[in-house]
């Protein structure tokens, strides 16, 4: 789902229509670029995550959460994440499909790990990670 398909879904799924204009500002504005964009496209991106207000509603969460890209965007992706974690928790009621992007694992897997949904949030990391379970290196005795 794009950014533009979840501001009008989310908007649809509003009695009042959409309550933040920062917020349909960055979801209309697409997802966040990658690490080829210019200084001044990833600040204003940034900008316009720290107009949102916060806590954001929950069909603004859902809306924020198409705008992910699998790159961290020089840290705005985690501030996007600490916002959409503003809203009502869980904004992911369901574990991610496994080709879902990473962005979405790791809110599921905080999720679980806050105990705000249920789930086995070692598994998750095991299947996000698979080299997480082998031994980095001879165990000494």
């Amino acid at each position: 789902m794009s950014c533009r398909d979840a501001l009008s879904g989310a908007a649809a799924a509003t009695d009042h229509g959409w309550t933040g204009p920062e917020v349909h500002a960055f979801v209309t504005d697409g997802p966040l670029p990658d690490w080829d964009a210019s200084e001044e496209e990833i600040d204003r991106r940034d900008r316009q995550l720290v107009a949102i207000s916060r806590p954001v509603a929950a069909q603004e969460a859902k809306a924020l959460l198409a705008c992910f890209e699998p790159d961290d965007c020089y840290g705005v992706a985690w501030s996007l994440l600490h916002l959409v974690e503003t809203g009502p928790n869980p904004v992911l009621t369901a574990e991610s499909a496994p080709d879902a992007n990473e962005w979405h694992h790791r809110l599921w897997t905080r999720a679980v790990n806050g105990g705000l949904v249920p789930g086995n949030a070692t598994a998750q990391h095991r299947r996000e990670n698979p080299a997480a379970g082998q031994q980095a290196g001879p165990v000494l005795q």
